[in-house]
This record gives C-alpha cells, structure tokens and sequence, in this order.
C-alpha cells in the first residue's frame, strides 16, 4: 500500500514538473507578441489572432506549433461568433526571407488543415513584401483550395485592398499597426494576465463535465498540445533532410513575379 502511494505521489510529481514547464515554454514563445489573442473582434464577433513573423524568438518548431496550438485553442473558447471561426491578422512589418522557414510553414498548413478545419474564417496578410508573393506562388497549392480562398493580401497604400479592413473591423478598435486608430499595442504583462484568466477559463471548461458535440470536439482538440507535437517529432527523419533556406526558385522571374501580384490583387477584392 505504501509503496503503491508513493508511486501515485511520484507520478502525479513528474505531471506538476512537465505542467510546469509547459507553462514556461509557452510564457518563453508568447514574450515578444509574435502570436497573441487581440482584445478585440471583427465585425462578426470572430476571435482575432494577430501575428508578427518578425518577432520570432526561439528555434524549435515543436515549442512553435506548440504555442500555436495554444493560441487556436484559447481562440476558439473565447470566440464569440456562432461558427467559432477566427480571424488571423498577420503583420508584415520588419519581415525579411530570414524569417521565412518552409519547415515551420508547412507544420502549420499541416496543423490548420488537419485538426482545425473550417476554424479559419479568415487570414489578412498585411504590406507583405514582393519576395513573400513568390513564396506564396508556391505554398499556394499545397493549400485546400477553400482555405486558400480565405488569405487575403492587403496592402495599406492600396485604398481597395484597405475595403477589407473597414468590412471586417470597427476603425476605433482596431490597431494602428493595421491600419485602425487603436494605439495600444502588445504589452507582455498585459497579456501575461490575460494568458492566465484565459487558462482558468479553459481548466473550469474542462472539468465541467459539459457533454455538447461542441465540447467534445474542443476537448478532442484539447490533446492536441502534445499530440500536435507528437506528429512533427515522429517525422524526425524528414525534418533533419528539411531545410529552412529559401529555394533558388523562389526568385521568381519578374513576369511570374507579376502574374502573383495580380492573383494576390484580384483575391483581395
């Protein structure tokens, strides 16, 4: 009986120890804002996550799509919208090609088609640069075309492109860094606070034994903060013949340079 109690104690040791280090690898990839829960919604009521590629602060794609899961999750529980879609606002401030990993785009594409279909409801991509059209010329494909259809390119020198930000969003709230009148940026600490209640929300939702389909698959979901990673680390043999180098390809001629800026335009309209 003793030694079966001190096998439980251990046990449920080693559970706190790994809850506990989750918890700070995810404070470590949530530091510098390059994913985070806006305090605001479209015009829908949709979750917004805004993403900045720029602001990337750590190498492991696995504690990356780790976070990025999480991000997802505490979306779609805060999502106000009856479809519990999401928006995702993606600044391209400060973005070069060293930002550019092929390895981390196609976890994510892997993840978004995979274990959260029909959850992106929209994805604005905001004054990407030339080099990211060519780039995008080529991950296009490998995208189900409905969730293709959803990427938007806009561009804030492009008064018909910016149409989509007034449809999709109230001016006041939205930030200036898209375009809105809301000076508020990323704040870690705010956040940080923010992350936590966001976390007791999610733990009360958990343990409140609802039985709707809708918790079901939210909790099925749920899993996916180690089962997620489980799929790229078990795909370690391809990930060490990946690379993150941008392709010699992917200077595109300035004809197909052209024909992607005109795809890109004609989507946005």
């Amino acid at each position: 009986m003793s030694a079966r109690k001190s096998r439980a104690n251990a046990t449920e040791k080693v559970l706190s120890n790994q809850e506990q280090q989750a918890r700070e690898d995810i404070a470590q990839e949530a530091k510098t804002g390059k994913i985070y829960r806006a305090n605001y919604t479209d015009r829908q009521g949709r979750t917004v996550l805004v993403m900045r590629p720029s602001s990337q602060n750590t190498e492991s794609t696995t504690g990356q799509i780790r976070y990025l899961v999480y991000c997802m999750e505490h979306a779609i529980l805060s999502s106000n919208s009856t479809d519990g879609y999401m928006v995702w606002l993606i600044d391209f401030h400060g973005w070069n090609t060293s930002c550019l990993s092929l390895k981390v785009t196609r976890d994510t594409a892997h993840v978004l088609q995979n274990h959260y279909p029909e959850r992106l409801g929209l994805a604005i991509l905001y004054n990407p640069p030339k080099v990211f059209e060519s780039f995008w010329v080529m991950v296009r494909p490998f995208l189900e075309s409905k969730t293709s259809k959803k990427v938007k390119f806009v561009y804030s020198n492009n008064p018909e492109s910016l149409k989509i930000m007034a449809d999709n969003f109230d001016a006041d709230k939205l930030e200036t860094s898209f375009g809105g009148k809301n000076p508020i940026g990323f704040n870690y600490e705010d956040y940080s606070q923010r992350m936590m209640e966001d976390d007791k929300k999610m733990t009360r939702f958990i343990d409140s034994g609802c039985s709707s389909p809708t918790y079901k698959a939210l909790l099925s979901k749920s899993q996916l903060l180690d089962s997620a990673a489980s799929d790229f680390d078990s795909q370690a043999s391809d990930d060490e013949s990946d690379t993150d180098e941008i392709p010699s390809n992917l200077g595109l001629p300035d004809d197909k340079l052209q024909e992607a800026t005109s795809a890109t335009t004609s989507d946005s309209r």
